[in-house]
């Protein structure tokens, strides 16, 4: 396929609208140009225009099964009128192409979707099993690949690639991503007589001023570093002359593997349960999100493997790396955590959720080969 060609393609998918959704415009787009080219995919549709894909090519003669996911959503654009490129208009500017989700990741999609076509295509279908998943939501709570993981698309996976945005660099781990809800309940009274009264903003209060010391002791992470932990969202009362009786916070923590998710939420549980015997407060904690923290060895043979490919395909230093974001892999692990994991894509991280968000056409072309490399060398 001409470079032209797959640009195109790109471009076709940054200009459907998926922000937090519709991902079955997606989809279906997908399978058709897969169609097209001889795979079948499989679409699967559930409701509310969410979608999820997954097709593969190979002969079966080897029993190895290597998965390629990306994510078809985006996130928002929240001021169209401040970008100087439509976000949706998948301009060319020299190197650059623009639109929301040319990082994130519609460029890292489209590359795994031309690699299954041109081993099609070139007569090299790999020995064992090459599996294309494309998931929904994974901006948002991942129920697309919480329904794939539950489905067991993930239970027969010998290794993974993400294609999340790395510049190339090769990602062997991440940190975990939890989001959680305090909730703290008082009694409300005027505020000419607020002994009479409990204030639950001052329960909050209470839990933010352990919070900022709350993980200290935590060691870092051999190779994740320090848990990073924020208190994000703050709400409560209703009217300046009241003592609320509600409020609530919420916060965001990134888990290591030194200290996961089941240990952070046994420090909040602990931390609450304190505050609640021994003050007048009384809060509740709400998990809403957990994605777990994912690591490879990075001297194995897989993510050393997938070094080597990506030195050889992208004019560039690329070089071993983490990132504290997460991704969809937190889930497929969930029942294989000890899945190889390796997260490689196209530019850039930084670029990612970002005004006049961009990829280069470079990146995005080195990215296929280094996707067909990789698919060679572990069936090899």
């Amino acid at each position: 396929m001409e470079d032209s060609e797959k640009v195109k393609i790109l471009q076709d998918l940054i200009k459907i609208h998926s922000v937090n959704g519709n991902e079955v415009a997606v989809a279906r787009y997908l399978q058709k140009l897969l169609a097209a080219h001889g795979i079948e995919a499989t679409v699967d549709e559930f409701g509310d225009h969410r979608a999820n894909l997954t097709a593969q090519i190979g002969q079966g003669s080897d029993p190895r099964v290597l998965a390629l996911t990306g994510h078809q959503d985006t996130v928002a654009v929240s001021d169209p009128e401040s970008w100087q490129h439509d976000p949706f208009g998948a301009e060319i500017d020299g190197d650059r192409l623009y639109g929301r989700g040319a990082a994130d990741m519609k460029s890292g999609l489209a590359a795994q979707a031309l690699t299954l076509i041109e081993l099609k295509e070139e007569g090299q279908l790999p020995a064992g099993t090459l599996r294309f998943i494309a998931t929904a939501g994974e901006e948002y709570g991942t129920p697309g690949a919480n329904r794939l993981e539950h489905a067991g698309a993930a239970k027969d996976i010998d290794a993974l690639v993400v294609g999340e945005p790395t510049s190339g660099n090769v990602i062997f781990a991440h940190s975990g991503s939890m989001n959680y809800q305090v909730t703290s309940l008082g009694k409300s009274v005027h505020s000419s007589r607020p002994a009479d009264g409990i204030n639950a903003i001052s329960g909050l209060v209470a839990f933010i001023q352990a919070e900022n010391q709350l993980f200290d002791d935590v060691q870092d992470d051999p190779y994740l570093g320090k848990l990073q932990h924020s208190v994000t969202v703050i709400k409560g009362g209703d009217q300046v002359n009241t003592i609320p009786d509600r409020a609530i916070l919420q916060g965001n923590i990134r888990p290591t593997a030194v200290f996961d998710n089941d240990k952070v939420i046994a420090r909040l549980k602990q931390t609450i349960a304190h505050i609640n015997q021994t003050t007048p407060y009384h809060l509740e904690l709400t998990i809403l999100m957990s994605f777990r923290p994912v690591a490879t060895d990075p001297k194995s043979k897989f993510v050393q493997g997938i070094l080597s490919a990506a030195q050889t395909n992208f004019d560039k230093e690329i070089k071993l790396d983490i990132i504290n974001g997460a991704t969809d892999a937190s889930v497929f692990t969930l029942h294989r955590p000890d899945l190889p994991v390796v997260v490689l894509g196209c530019d850039k991280w930084e670029r990612a959720h970002q005004k006049d968000e961009y990829t280069t056409i470079s990146s995005f072309l080195s990215t296929i080969k280094t996707y067909k490399q990789i698919v060679h060398d572990f069936f090899d």
